[in-house]
């Protein structure tokens, strides 16, 4: 299970927090940081992503979470369904 911790809020710019794996040896909870910054951008809102402080190796296994389930977010967020997320492990 992911575990962090709220760094900073500035609604509706940006959102700061830890990040971490219970359990995992690499990167344990509150090792690492998210950054997302927030933009307007035309009709729509420019999402900026930043993961910092991860290990060399768990760089590449990161990029790829994000890349999927950032598109499912923007899917839901305007109330849509992305569906089954078929990386569940309840699947």
């Amino acid at each position: 299970m992911a575990r962090g911790e709220f760094r900073e809020i500035d609604p509706p710019r940006r959102v700061v927090f830890t990040w971490g794996w219970e359990g995992h040896p690499a990167v344990p909870p509150g090792s690492s940081t998210v950054e997302i910054d927030l933009a307007p951008d035309g009709e729509g809102t420019l999402l900026r992503l930043t993961h910092r402080r991860l290990p060399d190796e768990e760089i590449e296994q990161h990029a790829h979470g994000w890349d999927h389930f950032l598109p499912r977010l923007a899917t839901a967020a305007p109330g849509g369904d992305p569906g089954p997320d078929p990386m569940s492990r309840s699947m």
